[in-house]
């Protein structure tokens, strides 16, 4: 009798998602969720920061969801987990933010068609938890770093303090990046 080997599924981690230059030395990382409107106006003002500095920044979302105050953040969250295993990360991460105030169950699944997600399973998925654990895992590394309020920024690994606005997060950027390129080393003469 043939027995049946179930496959594993290798899942790609939010903290593998980066968007803007992957090769760039500044990486601006954002703890948050959909349902939050300070997240949903940080998410604006990331938008802006990745223009301003095209080719010199990435960006990285993690999820931090406030279940207590947001019922539905968990699964919008793993929405976005699972338009990622198909490249569709960042469409449904700004149509969720888009639409935070409608993210039931059978919304979600109209939002990752939307997003270009083509996946017979994405209901399923969110029903069955499939990427709770991901957004579990990033929840307990944001309470590691000492996130508490969300939007929480880090760059380089180091959290940001002050207002969430372009001026501040920007200003940060800047000095990130002088501290790179001291550290850069200098080329020899022959």
């Amino acid at each position: 009798m043939a027995t049946k080997t179930k496959e594993v599924v290798e899942i790609i981690p939010s903290k593998e998602i980066f968007v803007g230059n992957p090769e760039a030395s500044v990486t601006l990382t954002e703890f948050g969720e959909y349902e939050n409107e300070d997240c949903a106006k940080a998410n604006e003002v990331v938008k802006k920061l990745l223009e301003e500095f095209d080719g010199k920044i990435r960006f990285n979302f993690r999820h931090f969801p406030q279940t207590r105050i947001h019922q539905r953040s968990m699964k919008a969250a793993e929405a976005s987990l699972a338009a990622a295993q198909l490249g569709k990360f960042w469409e449904m991460h700004n149509i969720l933010f888009e639409n935070r105030r409608r993210l039931g169950t059978t919304s979600l699944k109209l939002y990752s068609k939307e997003a270009g997600v083509i996946n017979k399973h994405f209901l399923d998925d969110l029903i069955n938890s499939t990427y709770g654990w991901q957004i579990r895992n990033d929840f307990q590394d944001g309470v590691d770093k000492g996130v508490k309020d969300i939007p929480a920024f880090f760059i380089n690994g180091e959290q940001v303090s002050g207002k969430t606005s372009f001026e501040n997060l920007s200003k940060e950027i800047e000095t990130a990046l002088k501290k790179v390129k001291k550290k850069a080393p200098v080329k020899q003469r022959a």
